[in-house]
Order: structure tokens, then sequence, then C-alpha cells
């Protein structure tokens, strides 16, 4: 367990922000922790991944060095976002460009003689550091790119999900209801890993960072002198499954359109019209028709969340999923 005991300045400036850095060495945690098989919706993906790790040098560099670090290393291997929403350049960026000082800092408190995989970022910071950036660059442009349009849409709805609720509820709400390897009973928050560490954070911020590929590891960065991050597993990891989502229910589907019960189902969830595009892999032009239809037919609702427009079930729209979604015959046929 990872038990870290916030204060109530570091609880009251909880903030929630994306990193594709993170998303990357994530991936990273769970090629290698799954070597026999990764579970879904991931199976596609880590196929094409294990590819890019053989044919290209430089993301196995990487590979190797993730490898190495195990379940505790240095924050500085994998930096905090500077910013809600960086692009992968920029993190790669403040990765290349980490100062010595930051090592310096940082190694001592993990390491009393180093280990040889790590000396370089002591012995020749500037080239361990642009070489890392280049390894995880390469590795992001053949196995991370051409899913992270559909990636994004899922996180930016999942940190508009916990945004609302930490504006409506607080951070206690929002952290009890987190995740379910996340455990928040004031003022500790444990995170359940095989890993034992305690820490303390006082009148610090605390950084959400949730993550497609939680699904490797926890990861937890304490090292930072203003800010505790910690990552956990956001809904939407369905967006890297191959293929169309299975087709709506049939009844549903005869009544109201395949187009329009598909849609209808995918807002189990609030979601905005980019995010149901790319889970649905339709386009966001199609999925738009669709929503202007359920919300004046009255099952569906729009409300604006800052700059966005989230959609969400109305109690009628609930009630139709319920009468006409579980068709017997149909989940016989699917059998």
């Amino acid at each position: 367990m990872i038990r870290i005991e916030l204060d109530a300045p570091t609880l009251d400036r909880t903030r929630i922000a994306i990193s594709p850095l993170w998303e990357t060495v994530d991936a990273f945690y769970l090629l290698d922790r799954n070597p026999d098989g990764v579970p879904w919706p991931y199976q596609q993906w880590a196929a094409r991944a294990r590819e890019v790790i053989r044919d290209v040098p430089e993301a196995a560099r990487v590979a190797w060095l993730m490898r190495e670090s195990g379940s505790r290393s240095p924050d500085f291997l994998s930096p905090i976002p500077s910013t809600p929403a960086p692009t992968i350049e920029e993190e790669l960026h403040a990765l290349a460009t980490t100062p010595r000082s930051v090592v310096e800092e940082q190694l001592p408190d993990y390491y009393d003689d180093p280990p040889a995989w790590i000396r370089p970022f002591r012995d020749d910071p500037a080239r361990a550091f642009a070489e890392l950036a280049e390894g995880l660059a390469a590795f992001w442009k053949g196995a991370m790119a051409p899913h992270w349009p559909a990636m994004r849409a899922a996180l930016d709805e999942e940190v508009l999900h916990r945004a609302r609720a930490l504006a409506a509820d607080g951070p206690d709400a929002l952290l009890a209801d987190l995740h379910q390897r996340v455990i928040w009973e004031r003022p500790v928050l444990t995170l359940v890993k095989p890993l034992e560490q305690s820490f303390s954070a006082v009148d610090k911020r605390l950084l959400l960072i949730p993550l497609i590929f939680s699904r490797g590891a926890l990861m937890c960065s304490t090292d930072h002198p203003e800010v505790v991050a910690v990552s956990y597993q956001a809904r939407g990891a369905a967006v890297l499954a191959e293929g169309r989502p299975e087709p709506a229910p049939d009844r549903l589907a005869v009544l109201i359109g395949r187009g329009r019960a598909a849609v209808l189902e995918a807002l189990s969830r609030p979601a905005t019209t980019a995010g149901l595009a790319a889970t649905l892999r339709l386009a966001p032009s199609t999925v738009s028709e669709h929503l202007t239809a359920l919300t004046a037919a009255g099952v569906v609702n729009r409300r604006r969340a800052g700059r966005r427009v989230l959609y969400s079930l109305e109690p009628a729209g609930t009630a139709l999923l319920h009468l006409l979604a579980d068709d017997p015959s149909r989940r016989q046929h699917s059998a």
C-alpha cells in the first residue's frame, strides 16, 4: 500500500490533468506486466506496440529502461505535467531539458549506490534525457499516436465528469469515488499496490491524472516540491478495441434506428459529441444528427460545461433502455 496523508490545504487544491507522457510510460508497464497477453481491450494495441519495440531500437531501449526501473524510481523519469492538458511534444521537451539539479536532488532519496541503468542520468544527464525523450517519441509515433484522438476525447470527458463532481460535491466525494484501488479515508489516500510506503503532503497541490493505460500501474509522484500526483484508471479504455462496438439491442434499434440506439446506449455516462464519435467510430455530424433527434424526443438532455456541451440521459431515456435493451432473445442469439 502507498499511503499519502493530505492536509486540508493540499486537499482543497485538488486538480485534474491529462498527460500523454504518463500514458506512454504506463503503456510500457502494461506490456511488461503482461508478457503472456494483455487483458481486453488492449490486445490489438499490444500486438502493434510489441512490433514497435521489436523493430525500433530507440523504443526497445526505453522498454528495457522501464523494466529496470521497477516499481519505485525517481520522478524525473516521468515528470508531472506542468499544464492541465499538455501535448506529448511539450512533455517530451520538458523531459529532455531536465536540469542536472533535479537528478542530484531526487537520486539520493532512492539509492545509496545508483544501479547501472540509472547512472547515465547522473553522469551525463543531457544525453540520457535526450535519448529517453527520443525513445518515447518513437514509441509514441508507432504505438500511441494513431489512438490518441479517440483516447483524448475519452479523457476529456473523464476530466469534465470529475471536474463537475469536484465543483459540486468537493474533493472528499471525488476521491471516494475515484477507483476501486484508490481508497480515501480522510486524511489518508491509499493506493492499493504491493509496495509499502507512506508520505505526508503538507501545503501542496494534489493532481489527479486519469490514464487509459492505468491497468499497467497506479503511478504516484511525490518528489515535486509543490505537487503530489496520483494516476488512476480512466473510463473509456474501450476506444482501444478494434472494430465497431457491438451492435445496439435489436428491439431498440428497430424502434429508433441502429445509430440512435447506439448513441443512446453510449450515454450511460455523460459525453460530448466528439467523445461519442470517437467511441462509436461515427462521423461527428452523424452523431450530432442523432443527438438532435434524441434531445427533441425528450430522452436526452444537453447542458454546457465550460466551452463544451455534455449530453446525458433523461429519465425517459433510461427507462427506454431498461425496457428494450435487455432483450432475452438477442442475448441468447449472441451466445
